[in-house]
């Protein structure tokens, strides 16, 4: 809720009655000017007629705030004056000291649609003057009002007592209120129905309309309740007097001694438990206590934490509510727009009021927990009763404050007042050991920002104690060491959120505000029916987003902005998120994480009609905390906010996996457990017979069970499917199948670890599908990103992508950094291959299981695109929500890393042997080029640019070739080389050497 005072600094910061400004410093003295005014309603012309008097001094020009006003006669004395008017600044130059009378005219018409809701007006549906309905003058003083109304208006303003006189067809006002203000307002209507009351002393006023007055006692008990809360904690009332006045205009303001809330307001179930409270809260703070505008505003951050917060707290969900204004400040506040804390004034906008009153939500709190609550609630007593009707400003509260807790705060307050943004912090285990029974753990945090602060931390061990402690931290890296008497499960730093600081990406849930305070913000149109969407897009136009097509959209585009997708089924959806959002009727927005850009997020938007657009798209903005919201013509219907990390979390070993012994299966009564899958995943380290063989055992008895299987492999690439097909059909032989899949090239290793399962698919009619994507691809793409694609590229890989798995993306960061020269490169186009890889493999197996659904698919893949389920298995249950069990070999005993680990025992098969050559292609030839340590043909006498023309008589035309020639070889078998060799003088020859293979070296990477 805006507080009317606000607005006061707004429209008198630039008008200064230089006659006042000692008085002003004393309070209640009676020094202060007497400001008397008298006014005179005209319902039916929207009209004001005015008399404004006030003491000047001889010689001290006085200036006025008249607005928009017209100045009929400015006398003293009785005697006309000189003035001038100079577009709304009024000044007077007196000769004499004496009361200065003004006379004046103000014309407020009637509202039109989409006005400003502060604007004065007077009209057949009442009368609202908060603004400039008067000369102004800045500073404080008393003011007397008297207002003529027609008979039958209830009148409001500033006021310990009321006074009402009948005079015909007209009802005069007297309004005396006996403290020193900073200006005064004016609400009446023909319609209120008046509900009293009283409470301790004080008159408690409802001036309800008709349809409302049903709330009215409602209201009334309520405000019983704050008055007694308040009084309790910051002394007695300041007044005799508290009305809640309803307004014909959405305003939501608290002046002294009423609060003016709008009809739709008053009507909402919340507010007597909130915003209620909170106005009259402003009674002491702003209202009571003024506000020094010139040296910023408190007033709002102190109220929102003894109100808002504190009803929060009350419920045990103060932490939640510190966390939402953290989370507001991330989505609101940019580089742009941010300010430091001492320079607010009032709200202006949604990152205004996330600094002004969020970020000083949390200042308060942080003072709270420093100096402690029974002091910082003493001290606010003493504050304002010290400052009573007086302008107060942060170093006065500083002052009060270092006083009472007998700190030295200026370090405090300057960090938080003066500096922009929130400091942030990033955590980094460096050492964690046993010694002894007892455990080590050694973690730095790195600070951002200069901010000294005590950081809050708790220690979760494994046997369900924890442990809290206090970490000072300055700018930059900050080591810290303990010593714990059982192993740590985690570590949570500010589980609380009793620190102002930028939250973890964990910590951040995706919502509807990201898309409010961001810029640059994307629209993305959809495919059609873009007139659905006309009124979100006048709303996201107004915060000049950049509209476009979905075909425009690039990654590099996403990673730079926050994105409004318009259609559940436009395609950007399934290029991020795999697949479209269900459509639905009604209005929906559904916030996910944008997978390019850590801070920035995605909406996604879908409407059924532009008259749902109409009436949803401009309420958006009040739903800013959620992650999804849903409307019916207007009516929400559902809200709701992802769940996310409460503090920042950092993990540790945690309690080591068990496993039950007698539970332990054998291979066999694995396949049954998997029989009834419609996709079984069995992961390989690539060069590991025994994986292999555990593969081989699989598809024999998953045949054996159901007959009508298919495989899946990696090491095989979409294009080459046919040659796949030929070759399982006898359309050619093993050497030519593998030449044309050019199985060498694109997979390289060898190829006797998958023979057997090939050439048991074969055998039993088994269809084999080649998975992978294009090497090509995938190598453009690693280096640089999907952007990289041409037109024809993006055509061979899949529509839908799904990038948002977090969990994923930080397992793929933690090999990428440990990678060599990963520092060259960007791990963003890293995780894009990655992702397109799996996406690949599963669209692949999704493609032929929607072919052939009658057959049980097993796909056969490195272990890290099945672990967790997070490359293949969960992308193709996303594609069909077919059910699936994932065999891995030889894998860490970890909770969800698979189905089934089986430890098979090692397996010897027979590998190609090692010729020993570096080999290279010139003009089609195939030439040595060098030899590794110790190679076997290097011995035989093979020399260095010898030209391979056979091997054991046939013909080599490439490496392939010798790839080929050499599968059957095992150790003990000699090779049968021709080689053509150039000599010096003597030209060329031919020479055949045998070369006997005597010990292979899998790890050498040569021929």
């Amino acid at each position: 809720m805006g507080c009317m005072f606000r607005w006061l600094l707004m429209v008198t910061i630039l008008f200064t009655l230089v006659s006042f400004a000692q008085a002003e410093e004393n309070g209640g003295d009676s020094t202060l000017p007497l400001y008397r005014l008298t006014v005179s309603i005209d319902i039916s012309s929207s009209r004001l007629l005015g008399v404004a008097g006030i003491p000047v001094r001889a010689g001290e020009r006085a200036y006025f705030n008249a607005g928009a006003l017209t100045i009929h006669e400015v006398q003293l004395k009785g005697k006309a004056i000189p003035f001038k008017n100079m577009d709304g600044l009024l000044e007077v130059a007196p000769s004499e000291t004496g009361e200065l009378t003004i006379r004046y005219e103000g014309s407020f018409p009637e509202l039109q649609a989409n006005s400003w809701i502060d604007k004065d007006h007077i009209g057949k549906m009442g009368v609202s003057l908060t603004g400039v309905w008067y000369p102004r003058i800045q500073g404080l003083a008393l003011y007397r009002l008297t207002a003529v109304l027609p008979h039958g208006f209830e009148a409001i303003s500033e006021a310990e007592s009321v006074t009402k006189e009948e005079r015909g067809a007209e009802t005069v006002f007297s309004f005396d209120f006996p403290h020193p203000v900073n200006g005064i307002n004016l609400v009446a209507t023909d319609r209120y129905e008046l509900t009293r009351d009283e409470h301790k002393g004080v008159g408690i006023y409802a001036y309800f309309f008709p349809e409302e007055r049903g709330l009215a006692r409602e209201y009334i008990d309520y405000a019983k309740r704050y008055l007694d809360l308040y009084e309790g904690l910051l002394g007695k009332y300041p007044y005799k007097r508290f009305a809640i006045v309803e307004n014909f205009l959405p305003t939501g303001y608290s002046m002294p001694t009423f609060t003016l809330l709008g009809q739709d307001v008053v009507k909402l179930p919340f507010i007597v438990e909130t915003s209620l409270g909170h106005e009259i809260l402003h009674q002491w703070f702003g209202n009571k206590v003024y506000v020094d505008y010139s040296k910023g505003n408190w007033a709002e951050g102190l109220t929102s934490y003894l109100a808002d917060h504190l009803y929060a707290e009350q419920k045990g969900k103060g932490w939640e509510y510190r966390k939402q204004s953290l989370v507001d400040f991330m989505s609101y506040v940019n580089e742009g727009n941010d300010f430091p804390l001492r320079d607010f004034r009032g709200r202006i906008d949604q990152a205004s009021k996330t600094i002004g009153y969020g970020k000083a939500t949390m200042l308060f709190h942080m003072l709270k927990e420093m100096v402690g609550e029974k002091v910082f609630l003493a001290t606010l007593k003493e504050f304002v009763e010290e400052k009573g009707f007086a302008v107060a400003s942060w170093d006065d509260l500083r002052r009060s404050f270092e006083r009472s807790s007998q700190k030295d705060l200026g370090r405090f307050f300057s960090q938080w007042l003066e500096q922009k943004g929130l400091p942030a912090f990033y955590t980094e285990v460096k050492d964690f050991r046993q010694t002894g029974r007892g455990f080590e753990i050694a973690f730095d945090i790195t600070a951002k920002g200069a901010y000294n602060l005590d950081l809050p931390v708790t220690i979760y061990l494994a046997q369900g104690t924890s442990r809290k402690e206090t970490l000072k931290v300055k700018e930059g890296k900050n080591s810290f060491s303990f010593t714990l008497n059982d192993m740590p499960a985690r570590m949570v730093i500010d589980e609380n959120y009793d620190i102002a600081r930028i939250l973890s990406p964990g910590e951040v849930p995706p919502v509807v505000a990201g898309l409010l305070g961001e810029e640059p913000l994307i629209v993305v149109l959809p495919e059609g029916k873009k007139e659905v969407y006309g009124p979100v897009i006048e709303l996201f136009n107004a915060r000049k987003a950049s509209v476009r097509e979905a075909s425009d959209i690039k990654d590099s585009d996403i990673k730079s902005a926050s994105v409004v997708i318009l259609g559940a089924d436009n395609p950007l959806v399934g290029r991020l998120f795999g697949k479209a959002l269900p459509k639905t009727d009604g209005f929906s927005l559904v916030m996910k994480k944008n997978p390019w850009a850590a801070r920035k997020v995605v909406g996604i938007l879908h409407s059924s009609s532009e008259a749902e657009s109409q009436a949803a798209a401009r309420k958006i903005p009040r739903y800013g905390k959620y992650s999804s919201i849903s409307f019916e013509m207007g009516r929400n219907t559902a809200k709701e906010t992802a769940v996310s990390d409460k503090g920042m979390v950092m993990g540790m070993e945690g309690e080591p996996t068990a496993v039950e012994a007698s539970r332990i299966k054998g291979l066999s009564d694995v396949i049954g457990a998997v029989a009834d899958k419609r996709i079984v995943y069995v992961g390989e380290a690539h060069e590991t017979f025994s994986h292999h063989y555990v593969q081989l055992r699989v598809v024999e008895g998953l045949y054996e069970k159901n007959g009508k299987i298919a495989i899946g492999m990696e090491m095989f690439q979409r294009p080459f499917q046919f040659v796949l097909d030929d070759y399982l059909k006898g359309g050619m032989d093993e050497r030519e199948f593998l030449k044309k899949s050019e199985y060498f090239s694109r997979w390289g290793y060898d190829y006797n670890l998958y023979k057997p399962i090939i050439d048991f698919a074969k055998a039993k009619g088994i269809p084999i599908i080649a998975l992978n994507t294009k090497r090509e691809i995938l190598e453009k793409v690693s280096r640089g990103g999907l952007d990289s694609l041409s037109p024809e590229e993006r055509k061979e890989i899949p529509p839908q992508m799904d990038f948002s798995d977090e969990e994923y993306r930080e397992r793929l960061r933690d090999i990428f950094s440990k990678h060599m020269r990963s520092a060259e490169k960007d791990f963003n186009f890293f995780f894009q291959s990655q992702v397109l890889w799996d996406e690949t493999m599963s669209f692949s197996v999704d493609e032929f299981f929607r072919l052939s659904p009658d057959r049980q698919v097993i796909v056969l893949a490195g272990s890290g695109h099945l672990s967790r389920g997070s490359g293949i298995p969960s992308r193709t249950f996303r594609r069909n929500g077919a059910g699936y069990s994932i065999i891995l070999s030889d894998g860490d005993m970890e909770r969800d890393v698979a189905d089934y680990i089986i430890f098979p025992r090692p397996v010897e098969g027979q590998k190609a042997p090692k010729l020993g050559v570096l080999l290279k292609k010139e003009e089609g030839k195939v030439v040595i080029s060098g030899f590794p340590e110790k190679s076997i043909a290097e011995e035989a006498g093979l020399e260095e640019g010898d030209i391979i023309l056979s091997l054991d008589d046939t013909p080599v035309a490439d490496i392939d070739d010798l790839r080929i020639q050499l599968l059957p070889k095992k150790k003990g078998d000699i090779l049968k080389v021709k080689v053509l060799r150039k000599r010096f003088l003597f030209g060329e020859t031919e020479k055949e050497i045998i070369v006997k293979f005597s010990q292979q070296d899998p790890e050498k990477r040569h021929f």
